[in-house]
C-alpha cells in the first residue's frame, strides 16, 4: 500500500476550534497534513481549545493557530501575508474547509421578541457562504494552493427542509452550494475541486444553540435506520476521504454522511 506523504502539505481550518472543524483538524493532523487553524473563541473557552490543539500537535505535524475574526477583510489581508511569509519554502494549502458557523437564528414572525430581518440574513449568508469564496480567492491571489487542492465546506437538511428559526442558515446553505457547485466548474483549470458534505444532526455547540433542539434531535433519532445521531467523527472522516487522491474525480457535488437519515 503507498504510503500517503502530506509534509509539505497544509489544511487551512475555517473555525476549526470546536465541531466539525476541529474533528476534521484532528483526522487530517493524523495523515501528516500540517495545520491551520483559524477561530473566534472567547479567552475563557480557551484553556479547553488549548488542549485540543495539543493534540493535533502530538501527530507530529506543524500548526498554526489565529483567534482572529476571519470574516473581516482586513484581517484576512493581514492574516493571509502572514501565512505566505511562515509556511517554509515549497509547502502549500492543499486543503480548505469552511466550518463557520455564525448566523441568525431568529424566527421570521414573533408575537413576542424580534423576528429575523434582511441585516440578520445577509450577515448570515457573508458568514456561512460569502467568506469561504473570499478566501479562496484570496488564497488563489497569493499563489497559496496546491496544483491538486480541495475544498471542502459543510451544509445541512436545511438546504431543502424548512425549519422553524432557521431561515437565514437556510439561505446560507443554499448560496453555499451554489458557490461550490460554481467554483468546482470555475476553478477546474487550476486543479482544485470542490464539494459540501452534508451531516446529518450532529450534537455540536452551534446545534445546541438552535431553539427547539432536543426536538430536533428527537426527530432525526427516529428518522435514521441507523439508531443513532451522526458524530462529528463520521463527518471528519469523510472530509479525509475527499481530500485522498483515489477522490480526486468528485466535484461539485454534496456528499451525504448522515447514516441514512435524510431518506425518511
Amino acid at each position: 500500500m503507498e504510503i500517503e506523504d502530506n509534509s509539505r502539505f497544509w489544511a487551512l481550518i475555517l473555525g476549526g476550534s470546536s465541531g466539525l472543524g476541529l474533528a476534521t483538524a484532528k483526522k487530517l493532523a493524523k495523515h501528516g497534513y500540517n495545520m491551520i487553524i483559524i477561530h473566534r473563541d472567547r479567552r475563557a473557552d480557551m484553556a479547553e481549545i488549548e488542549l485540543n490543539f495539543k493534540e493535533i500537535s502530538a501527530a507530529g505535524v506543524g500548526l498554526k493557530t489565529f483567534n482572529i475574526d476571519a470574516l473581516n477583510k482586513d484581517k484576512r489581508s493581514l492574516l493571509v501575508q502572514e501565512i505566505l511569509e511562515a509556511l517554509p519554502k515549497g509547502n502549500q494549502i492543499k486543503v480548505l474547509v469552511h466550518s463557520i458557523a455564525k448566523g441568525s437564528l431568529k424566527p421570521m414572525y414573533a408575537t413576542k421578541g424580534e423576528s429575523l430581518t434582511a441585516t440578520d440574513i445577509q450577515i448570515t449568508f457573508d458568514a456561512m457562504a460569502l467568506s469561504l469564496y473570499d478566501w479562496t480567492k484570496a488564497l488563489m491571489a497569493n499563489s497559496l494552493f496546491a496544483s491538486d487542492s480541495r475544498i471542502i465546506a459543510f451544509t445541512s437538511e436545511g438546504n431543502t427542509r424548512a425549519l422553524p428559526n432557521y431561515a437565514a442558515v437556510s439561505v446560507a446553505k443554499v448560496a453555499l452550494e451554489a458557490l461550490v457547485r460554481n467554483m468546482a466548474l470555475e476553478f477546474a483549470a487550476l486543479g482544485i475541486r470542490a464539494n459540501c458534505i452534508q451531516a446529518g444532526v450532529t450534537k455540536t455547540k452551534s446545534f445546541e444553540m438552535i431553539p427547539n433542539a432536543e426536538h430536533i434531535e428527537a426527530n432525526a433519532l427516529q428518522r435514521n435506520p441507523n439508531n443513532r445521531l451522526t458524530t462529528p467523527e463520521d463527518v471528519a472522516n469523510a472530509a479525509y476521504l475527499l481530500t485522498r487522491e483515489e477522490s480526486k474525480w468528485i466535484t461539485g457535488t454534496v456528499l451525504k454522511v448522515d447514516g441514512g437519515e435524510s431518506l425518511c
